[in-house]
């Protein structure tokens, strides 16, 4: 049996983080290990799944390019620790969070890029990449496994290492936003198309992208198996119509200028000093 189904972005990070709460591995470290969340939409709906919460969202990408948020709730969350049990706010322990953690915990980090490689990589607006670009390497020297959550939206047309060369922060004269290098982050990656299979026995096969009225960004797959399990994936997808963004709410609000650091701001674009020009 065969069915077709569509996913917006919105709904497709709900079933991401559906399928990676229902991971074994996922369960054996909350009931005896420990599982890092390191915040972003996606990150966020994953929090929710596993301990009722939403996280702090920082950067973004927006109508208007690259963004920080602009949000003053800085002591809301944006990673946390479960760990038996117990949530906390790790924001400021990120360093020492990561020297703790061991073989069978788990890191569930976002993207903001994917290739059809399986690679993956996240933008970084900071310098050195903030916290996050610290502890990265870490999580992998500490033998932690790496799920990367991302949606199929953050598909590339090209490899992440040739991205990751164009990329980087000192690089743009002008940027809309904030200009971004991006890190490359090595992990299991769960999209829609992993999160269905995780969740349903059934073959399931990327047929379109993108849509309008709402769909922009969306996802369409056809399942295919046995009637049960396919029935099974449609449901799943089907409760799922209509999901909202995942992320505490006054974080939403994004940072008017992008970055405090720019030296001019200009409708959003950020102009850099210009070259000295030769008429001849």
């Amino acid at each position: 049996m065969k069915a077709q189904v569509t996913l917006t972005p919105n709904e497709g990070k709900r079933l991401i983080a559906k399928a990676i709460a229902a991971l074994p591995e996922v369960r054996s470290a909350l009931a005896s290990g420990r599982v890092l969340l390191k915040g972003g939409t996606t990150v966020s709906a994953v929090a929710e799944e596993l301990c009722g919460c939403s996280l702090r969202i920082s950067g973004r990408v927006s109508p208007l390019g690259t963004k920080a948020s602009g949000s003053k709730a800085k002591e809301a969350p944006h990673s946390v620790l479960v760990e038996r049990g117990q949530v906390r706010n790790v924001d400021d322990l990120l360093e020492e969070t990561v020297e703790r953690l061991a073989p069978g915990d788990i890191a569930v980090v976002g993207a903001n890029a994917i290739d059809v490689h399986g690679n993956a990589a996240l933008m970084a607006g900071a310098p050195l990449g903030g916290p996050p670009g610290r502890i990265l390497s870490g999580l992998l020297a500490q033998g932690v496994e790496v799920i990367v959550a991302a949606g199929l939206e953050k598909l590339i047309p090209g490899r992440i290492e040739d991205a990751v060369r164009a990329a980087g922060r000192a690089g743009p004269r002008v940027a809309m936003g904030m200009a971004v290098g991006l890190m490359p982050i090595y992990g299991r990656l769960i999209t829609e198309r992993e999160a269905i299979h995780a969740l349903a026995p059934v073959a399931c096969t990327v047929i379109g992208a993108g849509g309008i009225l709402g769909a922009e960004g969306s996802v369409t797959m056809v399942v295919e198996g046995e009637p049960a399990a396919v029935m099974k994936a449609f449901n799943l997808v089907r409760a799922l119509k209509g999901a909202a963004l995942s992320g505490l709410e006054d974080s939403l609000v994004e940072c008017a200028a992008g970055m405090r650091a720019c030296r001019a701001h200009l409708s959003c674009i950020y102009r850099l000093p210009t070259l000295a020009r030769s008429d001849t």
